[in-house]
């Protein structure tokens, strides 16, 4: 009996081996089934809690977008749209306690992809919020420079606006007038994208670069008011009243409405009719001119005093006013006014006008930005040599 089951064992060993390999294997595939049916539903949770957050996030309740991030990332802690969107949610709401935690995924994100310019980008913002120019700089520079999921010129261009506000902003106006210069030399053949880069241009105060993309915008689109009326006070501010006023007439007959055109085009109309120094003008204009300016001159300086209580008919006092030596050169040079046909004076229009425009300035600066005839004399003063022309 013993012999016939020991002759039994070593056939049935196999059979055994294969049953126990068999019930293994099932044993496995069950499992396996088990983990994938687990990570799809932990998947499936990730996404409609992702979803969940990016709706709050558009709502601007990041708190919530936050929380299911989060819980999204316990889902699927490998998801680098998730970790991205996270990070934002993190910097955009506005507790500065949470940017360590946005930068750190935000870092982690740059270091397996250093080009992925959504990663730069927002690297770049959490460094605004900081107010770091030098970091928000590079990374903004990153993602210009970097691989765009699409449309790779807009974002480039959108990225290149959002760093030239940031340095407005923080007033670095020098390092934002050279990213709007680099701007404006790759701008598509577009009436809005010259009329944004005019604007920047203007807020950096670099009024001919703002008027010269004005300028194209109006080559674009003839009829655009909002570059009719930023042509003239471009032109304005720099000085160039010929050419403000032939915008700014344009920019307030297409657009009556328009009161601060309208007010811009009286003063340049002033201080095109009031500037002597125009090299068309006859002596006998010219002369006519000075008068004109050396007798408001007095004018306001008599009104500055008023508004001060300065007697500028008192006795030099210690501390003495500036109005009081004002007053004392505008009589003193009153009665060279009747040289002023002289051949031989040639020098006199400057020394009267020299009178004019201190009165001007000093008064200005005591009493307050003028009106009128005396602002076209200040500003006369302020660009002489252009005016000159």
């Amino acid at each position: 009996m013993l012999g016939r089951l020991a002759k039994l064992v070593p056939r049935s060993a196999p059979v055994i081996l294969l049953v126990l390999t068999l019930a293994a294997v099932s044993g496995f595939a069950a499992v396996s089934h088990l983990v994938s049916r687990y990570n799809a539903n932990q998947q499936a949770r990730g996404r409609k809690l992702y979803a969940q957050g990016q709706s709050a996030a558009a709502a601007g309740r990041y708190v919530d977008a936050i929380e299911a991030f989060r819980a999204a990332l316990t889902c699927d802690p490998t998801n680098s749209q998730y970790q991205l969107s996270l990070a934002r949610a993190l910097r955009d709401s506005n507790d500065p306690r949470l940017l360590d935690e946005a930068e750190s995924y935000l870092v982690a994100l740059w270091q397996r992809a250093p080009q992925d310019a959504a990663v730069n980008l927002a690297l770049a913002r959490v460094a605004a919020h900081r107010g770091s120019i030098d970091d928000a700089t590079r990374y903004y520079h990153n993602a210009m420079y970097g691989a765009w999921n699409s449309d790779p010129d807009a974002n480039r261009n959108r990225a290149r606006v959002e760093l030239i506000q940031f340095l407005l902003a923080q007033k670095a106006s020098a390092q934002a007038e050279s990213e709007i210069m680099a701007l404006a030399t790759a701008l598509p053949p577009d009436p809005a994208s010259h009329l944004q880069a005019a604007q920047l241009f203007t807020q950096a105060h670099d009024y001919a670069g703002a008027l010269s993309q004005y300028e194209e915008v109006l080559r674009l689109s003839p009829d655009n008011t909002a570059a009719l009326a930023g042509a003239g006070e471009a032109a304005y501010r720099s000085g160039n009243y010929p050419a403000a006023q032939r915008y700014l007439h344009a920019a307030a007959n297409v657009n009556p409405q328009d009161a601060e055109a309208r007010q811009l085009l009286a003063t340049t109309d002033l201080v095109l009719s009031a500037n002597p120094f125009h090299s068309h003008v006859s002596d006998a204009e010219r002369n006519r001119r000075i008068t004109a300016a050396f007798v408001q001159a007095e004018n306001r300086l008599t009104e500055c005093a008023q508004q001060t209580g300065v007697d500028l008919k008192a006795a030099a006092t210690s501390p003495a006013s500036p109005l009081l030596s004002l007053q004392s050169r505008w009589t003193a040079t009153n009665p060279d006014l009747a040289h002023l046909r002289s051949p031989g004076e040639t020098d006199l229009p400057d020394a009267v006008m020299d009178v004019v425009f201190q009165i001007e300035q000093q008064t200005a600066s005591i009493c307050g930005q003028p009106q009128g005839f005396d602002l076209a004399l200040l500003l006369i003063s302020q660009k002489r040599e252009a005016l000159s022309q």
